[in-house]
């Protein structure tokens, strides 16, 4: 029996040890890529802010107008958002990721063909469309790659490119500002083009790099794919009843997981595309607002990553979540009080930190409940609605500065916003076992 037991304990230390083989290999061949490809999804999001610092005075945009073309990219987003991750599942995450890179790598770069408000909410329109279901549809490749134990890590390491894109993209889109003049077109027009072109290189190699599962990767050897499937038949990946998209339609954990969104998506975006118009109104030129908005992505890149790796060890995952959102709108909501740019920028710095960690954290909670084509499409649907936060945000501070000519009341109105995404946090502890 002693011999027996050894066997079988070796035999499962082999299974552990050719896993997390496996899982290595795929993190370094996936990760690197994919979160470059997220470093410019969410450049070419958000380096419109900065864009806006001599973009709209050349087409002729009030705050308002700004913050809805802003923020109109999430309509397409939103509305093309299941449909693409459905598209996803029929078609396979390879193909599928490749084509929404190319698409919105050239709508990023046609943003430089805007002439005036009109065309600039087309495009960005058009942007949205383009880059549907991007996110959730890495969301859900991910999960098909990577046991649940490792998934916060990976979601960490990957999304790290959010504050990442800001942290170098800030001063980089205020340098590609100064080739104002050079062939004729303004500095802003350079900007979307050598920043949304790379998006299309990426997505070839996309094409090449990915596998839609293990069973397709033929530089793992037959041992690490059996090796990584035993771990999600272990986890009972394969014996969950949500299978079908309509499953997801009738869960109530998504839609309290889609508000949720909305309102850390709000927050964050809300912030962050107007942050360099923030620093510009308390006299910084456009150099200096360039290398002081990437401050506060830099402390949220370190606990993004501090984070995240605490939750995989200690679990929480609810608890953590709600800690970031609440952080998030207190600072944000005190720092309306100070007038000076040190103790605002401390606010703001620790808002980032609580939504952008947050959104790390959130995006393993689906996986826990949904899988197959009800992970694919009820992903999707999550982001879509909280994409919308995308336009609400930009849009609510644009709207709330003209109306009393400062930003306190939109910053004020956001730290609401995260207050209440921290209430819809905790609720789920009524639908949730883990703590």
């Amino acid at each position: 029996m002693t011999s027996i037991s050894q066997g079988m304990a070796a035999d499962s230390l082999d299974a552990s040890s050719l896993e997390q083989q496996a899982v290595r290999k795929a993190a370094w061949r996936f990760i690197p890529l994919l979160a470059l490809a997220y470093f410019f999804n969410y450049l070419d999001r958000t380096s419109v802010g900065f864009a806006a610092l001599t973009m709209n005075k050349d087409l002729g945009l009030t705050a308002t107008q700004f913050g809805w073309g802003a923020g109109i990219m999430f309509a397409g987003y939103c509305i093309f958002e299941v449909p693409s991750n459905l598209a996803l599942y029929r078609f396979g995450a390879r193909r599928w990721l490749a084509r929404i890179m190319i698409t919105w790598g050239l709508m990023a770069a046609a943003t430089s063909f805007a002439v005036g408000p009109n065309s600039f909410y087309v495009i960005r329109l058009l942007l949205g469309i383009g880059e549907a279901g991007f996110f959730p549809g890495v969301i859900f490749f991910l999960a098909l790659w990577f046991p649940a134990q490792y998934r916060t890590r990976v979601l960490a390491w990957f999304t790290v490119s959010t504050p990442l894109s800001s942290l170098i993209g800030a001063p980089l889109s205020t340098w590609l500002l100064q080739l104002d003049g050079a062939l004729g077109l303004a500095g802003w027009r350079w900007m979307f083009i050598i920043e949304g072109l790379p998006a299309c290189v990426i997505g070839f190699l996309v094409l090449k790099m990915l596998a839609d599962q293990p069973a397709d990767a033929k530089w793992l050897s037959a041992a690490e794919r059996d090796a990584l499937q035993g771990a999600f038949d272990r986890e009972g990946s394969s014996s969950r009843k949500e299978k079908h998209f309509g499953a997801a339609l009738k869960d109530v954990r998504v839609y309290i997981l889609a508000m949720i969104s909305f309102g850390f998506t709000m927050g964050s975006y809300g912030i962050g595309i107007w942050l360099p118009q923030m620093l510009k109104a308390h006299g910084m030129s456009v150099t200096q607002t360039g290398w002081l908005s990437a401050v506060p992505y830099f402390f949220a890149t370190i606990a993004l990553l501090w984070w995240a790796k605490r939750v995989d060890r200690r679990g929480g995952a609810i608890a953590n979540l709600a800690a970031g959102l609440l952080i998030g709108g207190v600072a944000l909501g005190v720092s309306t009080h100070f007038h000076q740019l040190g103790p605002a920028m401390v606010g703001v710095t620790l808002a980032l930190i609580g939504t952008i960690a947050g959104r790390t954290i959130f995006y393993t909670l689906p996986a826990r409940f949904l899988s197959g084509q009800a992970a694919a499409g009820g992903f999707a649907l999550i982001n879509s609605i909280g994409a919308l936060g995308g336009f609400a945000g930009p849009y609510l501070v644009g709207y709330l500065k003209d109306s009393f000519g400062t930003f306190t009341a939109g910053m004020m109105g956001l730290a609401i916003v995260l207050g209440i995404t921290t209430l819809l946090t905790l609720s789920l502890y009524a639908f949730n076992r883990e703590k």
